[in-house]
């Protein structure tokens, strides 16, 4: 069973940093992809980035394109987000999310495997 533990959330100044780090277990990422998803208060879920554990193909909406870089670890087995030039609309819950296959997709719902969130809140 897929496990994700996210980390590395927390308050920050706009235009500050922040790296996400997600721990994951349970089974062998390598025909799956791996993303960051965010829900803002009183808003729906909203894709923010990918990567294909096995290729490292990424993907990103508009909104982090430039400024967040999704990565990953074989030896930690984990994938992080550096998130730069943080804006206050960055500010939700962020989830480590996880489906098999290599298919893009910005669909929240069709990761099936989701971490517990980390909050992330930027200043302005």
């Amino acid at each position: 069973q897929v496990q994700l533990v996210e980390s590395g959330g927390g308050l920050v100044q706009a235009g500050g940093s922040l790296r996400l780090s997600c721990a994951a277990s349970g089974r062998s990422f390598s025909s799956y992809t791996l993303g960051w998803v965010r829900q803002a208060p009183g808003a729906e879920r909203g894709f923010v980035a990918s990567i294909y554990w096995s290729g490292g193909n990424t993907y990103y909406a508009d909104s982090a394109r430039g400024r967040f870089t999704i990565s990953r670890d074989y030896a930690e087995n984990a994938v992080y987000l550096q998130m730069n030039s943080l804006k206050p609309e960055d500010t939700a819950v962020y989830y480590c999310v996880a489906r098999p296959g290599l298919g893009i997709t910005t669909i929240p719902y069709h990761f099936p495997s989701w971490g517990q969130g980390t909050q992330v809140t930027v200043s302005s």
